[in-house]
C-alpha cells in the first residue's frame, strides 16, 4: 500500500467490499457507517453518460464508494479545504483521476462552478443537527461543521439538491429519523418527492437512528416504499450480515 501520499496524521483505510482505499485523518474526519450505508442504498445505473454530484462531500467517501455502482463522471463538493485534498489524493489513489472531480467551494455557492439541472444523481449525508444555542458542539471545528448546521442547514441541502437535479432525477439523503417530519416537508416544498425510504437500527429492540430517502426530482405523488428495516448490528455488537457484506464482500 502507498503512503507516500499521505500527509502527518493521515492514514489509508480500505472498503474492501468495493476495492476502494480512502484517506483518513482522526484530526480531521473519517467516514462512518452512514456512508456506507447511503452508498448501498442508491439504485446501481451504468449508463456512462450518467452525471453524478455529492455535496456536503468530506473527504469523498460516498462517491467512491459509489464507483462500481453507478457510470459516469463524479462531482464531489467539500467546503473545508483539508478534506477536499484528502477527496482528491484518494481519488489519485484509487486510479481515478478519469472519471471524479473535487471542487473546494460551499455549497450555497455551487453554481459558479456547475450548471443547474445537469445532474441525474444527487448524494448528501448532511450535518444532522440544529445550530442552537444550547447546543453543546464539538471544540474541533471539522467535527462541528460535519455533525451542526453551522455552515448549511436542511432547507439549504433541499435546495440545491434539487436545483441540481435534472427533472426525474434521484436524490439521496440519510439522515436523523427525529427530524423526519421536518425533512419530508422541506423536500416536498423543494420539488423532491419521497419515493423510498428506510429505517436504520443500530441493533434489535432499539429505535431507528438513521433514516434513508430516495427522492425524484418532480416525481408524481404516492407509491413511496418504505424498505425493510436494515439492522447495523445483534445484541453481542457485531455487524450483521447485511452490513458485513457492504463492508467485506468480494
Amino acid at each position: 500500500m502507498d503512503k507516500s501520499i499521505l500527509k502527518p496524521h493521515e492514514r489509508i483505510d480500505q472498503l474492501s467490499s468495493q476495492g476502494i482505499k480512502i484517506i483518513q485523518s482522526s484530526e480531521v474526519f473519517t467516514f462512518s457507517l452512514d456512508a456506507v450505508l447511503l452508498a448501498d442504498f442508491v439504485r446501481p445505473n451504468h449508463r456512462q453518460r450518467l452525471q453524478t454530484i455529492d455535496i456536503c462531500a468530506g473527504n469523498g467517501a460516498i462517491g467512491l464508494f459509489l464507483n462500481r455502482k453507478l457510470g459516469g463522471q463524479f462531482t464531489e463538493v467539500e467546503l473545508q479545504p483539508r478534506l477536499a485534498d484528502m477527496a482528491r489524493r484518494s481519488i489519485s489513489l484509487n486510479n481515478l483521476t478519469e472519471r471524479y472531480r473535487v471542487i473546494n467551494a460551499d455549497v450555497k455557492n455551487i453554481y459558479d462552478y456547475v450548471h443547474k439541472d445537469a445532474y441525474d444523481i444527487v448524494t448528501c449525508n448532511p450535518p444532522y443537527f440544529k445550530s442552537l444555542p444550547t447546543s453543546k458542539k464539538n471544540p474541533n471545528r471539522y467535527l462541528a461543521i460535519a455533525r451542526h448546521e453551522l455552515t448549511i442547514d436542511l432547507p439549504t441541502v433541499a435546495e440545491k439538491m434539487s436545483g441540481l437535479l435534472k427533472m426525474n432525477g434521484k436524490g439521496y439523503l440519510v439522515h436523523r429519523p427525529d427530524r423526519l417530519t421536518e425533512i419530508l416537508q422541506v423536500l416536498n416544498e423543494h420539488r423532491l418527492m419521497v419515493k423510498r425510504i428506510c429505517f436504520v437500527y443500530p441493533k434489535p429492540g432499539k429505535a431507528a437512528n438513521m433514516v434513508l430517502i430516495e427522492t425524484i426530482k418532480d416525481g408524481r405523488p404516492g407509491g413511496t416504499i418504505i424498505e425493510p428495516p436494515l439492522v447495523v448490528g445483534d445484541q453481542e455488537g457485531n455487524y450483521t450480515s447485511q452490513v458485513e457484506a457492504m463492508l467485506h464482500a468480494n
